[in-house]
């Protein structure tokens, strides 16, 4: 990564002041950015780039702040919010490292579904069928392909004390996950996430939802085991990676029976 350096940044810097992005309008036509936000891109960048893997510590906010030519503390504030997008994380006495959803913390932040009575109960996975197929119309769209791109579809059951509660249907760009197979799948026994991350390179690290009611049809009751009919929770999900990059489609099928949907409103 290069330095930011911004008209007068040196002079501001001697003031104590951090320098700041042109303002819309200017040369460059960027719209006004504070400069930790800056710090903050720069950042992804360079775990875009793979410079720090899943697991790994970053350099210190000192280290950061010399490689940038700006204060601790602008470095501060962007390692603050990528810790709160859960894309960072601290350890006390130890430093700042790239969050993995192999750690307990980030591996169900995507899975907002919790039991009704006491704690979540770890969930074990049934997969159906993997098989690589030419990309519908709809699945390309939201996942910023062309119509009859390669793509993964992964359909699986998700159970919660031995009762199937989630039927999942999961969607890959398929140049991205090559050698993803219905074998390897069916081996794996940690989060999905996680496998993603360790043999092919891809964190998800922001998701968005669309959450509506249908009723279940035969053949999705039938691999659920209820009636068909029943009220389910349909959940729409569209993961990103890095740079903003859509790199999953999944629809799943919640039965809310015994469970709720939680979510943080800030």
């Amino acid at each position: 990564m290069s330095a930011i350096r911004t008209p007068h940044a040196a002079s501001r810097r001697a003031r104590g002041q951090d320098a700041r992005a042109p303002r819309a309008g200017s040369a460059t036509g960027a719209a006004f950015s504070p400069l930790y936000r800056q710090i903050k891109a720069l950042i992804l960048q360079g775990l875009d780039r793979g410079e720090w893997k899943p697991g790994e510590a970053i350099p210190s906010e000192m280290d950061l702040a010399a490689r940038f030519q700006v204060s601790q503390g602008t470095v501060r504030k962007a390692v603050d919010e990528l810790a709160a997008d859960n894309i960072l994380v601290r350890r006390q006495g130890k430093g700042t490292f790239v969050a993995t959803h192999h750690e307990e913390q980030v591996r169900f932040r995507f899975l907002r579904l919790a039991p009704d009575n006491g704690n979540p109960s770890p969930a074990s996975s049934r997969v159906l069928e993997c098989r690589r197929l030419r990309a519908p119309a709809d699945v390309a769209r939201m996942l910023e392909l062309r119509a009859g791109d390669s793509v993964v579809q992964v359909r699986r059951v998700l159970s919660f004390n031995d009762v199937p509660t989630i039927l999942d249907e999961i969607w890959l760009p398929g140049t991205l996950f090559k050698g993803l197979s219905y074998e390897r799948l069916s081996v794996y026994r940690g989060p999905m996430y996680g496998l993603f991350e360790t043999e092919f390179g891809i964190s998800m690290i922001r998701a968005e939802e669309k959450i509506r009611a249908v009723a279940a049809s035969d053949a999705d009751a039938s691999v659920l085991g209820v009636a068909a009919g029943l009220p389910l929770l349909s959940v729409e999900r569209v993961s990103y990676t890095y740079g903003d990059r859509p790199v999953e489609l999944r629809r799943g099928l919640y039965i809310t029976a015994d469970h709720y949907y939680r979510n943080s409103l800030n």
